[in-house]
């Protein structure tokens, strides 16, 4: 099965990215899998604090996940994965897309301010000719009607 592989983080342009991976999903008959990024620099605390910090990271995480699991399940039923790494984002997405042979499409989503389209959009796609699968990035200013006719 082939998975689209979709970054889950506080941005806005996330939402569309999300939706644009669980319809092509559903369409396709493939699978969905979220990654969520935690930087480094979050927990550079004494080990106690760190620790508790790390924990509650993970807690916002799972519960934004199962906003979008919902939704994928109940309107598209796609059923997602989600993995957490921590680390620099690019770096933990190349790796999570070497270590799952079956992500077929990374799916980002661009922001639509006059600060460009965010540092992923950014940094991949300076090195995207050396990437072993296609990104697809989604306008996060796409209504939900544009986004089902697109996927």
């Amino acid at each position: 099965m082939r998975k689209f592989l979709v970054v889950l983080d506080d941005s806005r342009e996330c939402l569309n990215a999300m939706r644009f991976a669980a319809m092509r999903a559903a369409r396709t008959g493939g699978g969905v899998k979220i990654l969520s990024i935690i930087p480094p620099e979050e927990f550079n605390h004494w080990i106690g604090v760190s620790d508790l910090m790390r924990e509650e990271t993970r807690e916002r995480i799972e519960v934004h996940y199962e906003v979008f699991a919902k939704w994928m399940r109940d309107r598209q039923g796609v059923d997602p994965e989600l993995k957490i790494r921590e680390g620099e984002a690019v770096n933990e997405i190349l790796a999570e897309i070497k270590e799952d042979a079956e992500i077929g499409v990374l799916v980002l989503g661009a922001g639509n301010d006059r600060k460009g389209p965010g540092p992923l959009v950014s940094q991949l796609s300076r090195n995207s000719a050396s990437l072993p699968v296609p990104i697809t990035v989604v306008p996060g200013d796409l209504t939900k009607e544009q986004l089902e006719a697109v996927t």
